[in-house]
Parts: structure tokens; sequence; C-alpha cells
């Protein structure tokens, strides 16, 4: 019997319970759950600026979740290249790709393959891109304050 193997790609910057729910869904609807930890260079390219917190914690931190059997770093923006290494039948993403055109592409893209995708309530009260403006939030006035002495 073939086990159903799940990958469920993210930059999992800044950790919270959107990526731990992500992760919990993601680990009930298959088997084996591969976490595609997103590079610092390819979420440079997808956010257009780097991760807080560095690659190598990320990867250690998305590792140490117990519904992840393994963690990816994944170095191409492609996702049908990362399939051909990692080999999943599964691919989770937030529902805030569904219908849009990257989320379609990806639906096409991976028909192509019998790669099935799986769409997962995105955590709208909380998001890496709200925790980064709020600690840069957080920093400037202590450099308006610097500026000022």
């Amino acid at each position: 019997m073939r086990h159903t193997v799940g990958y469920a790609p993210g930059v999992y910057d800044l950790f919270h319970i959107g990526h731990l729910n992500i992760l919990r869904h993601a680990k009930s609807r298959c088997d084996y759950l591969v976490a595609g930890v997103v590079s610092d260079e390819m979420a440079v390219l997808a956010k257009g600026k780097p991760p807080v917190v560095p690659l190598v914690e990320r990867l250690e931190i998305v590792r140490s979740i117990r519904f992840v059997d393994a963690a990816f770093v994944e170095t191409v923006p492609d996702k049908l290249e990362t399939w051909q290494q990692v080999r999943f039948d599964r691919l989770f993403k937030g529902d805030d790709w569904r219908g849009t055109p990257k989320g379609d592409k990806l639906e096409r893209d991976f028909a192509t393959v019998g790669v099935e995708i799986v769409y997962f309530p995105y955590t709208v009260h909380t998001s890496s891109t709200q925790l980064r403006g709020a600690l840069d939030a957080l920093a400037a006035p202590a450099v308006t304050r610097g500026a000022e002495a």
C-alpha cells in the first residue's frame, strides 16, 4: 500500500498559529508530511524582502513540529521542479490562493502530474506580514528618538 505524501510550502517566518494550523490540517490529510521551507532568496523573490528569522532557524523550528515528518529547503520558484525532487501527492496552500491567477496556475500545472491542490482556511487574524509590521512600528520610535538626542 502506497502512502500519501503531502507537501506544505511556506516561508514560516516568525512562526505563529496560522503556520501551526496549516501543518496540523495538512498532516490530517496525508500519511507523510513534508514541509517546504522557502529559502531566504526565494522569500525575497516572493515577498520583496528577506525573512526576519534565518533559514537554518526556520528549518529547525518547522522540523521540530510533531506534525512534520520531514523538512525540505525550497530553493526554486517552480513548484513542479520541487515536485520532481520531493514527489508529493498533495500540495497544501492557504485558501487565500484559491481562485487567484497564481492558484489557478498551480492547479493547472499540478493536474498534469496528478497532484491534488488542497486549500485550508487562511488564519486572517495572524500573519507574519502583520507581525513584521508590528515589529517595524515598535522599532521606528526608537530610531526617531535616537535622531533627536
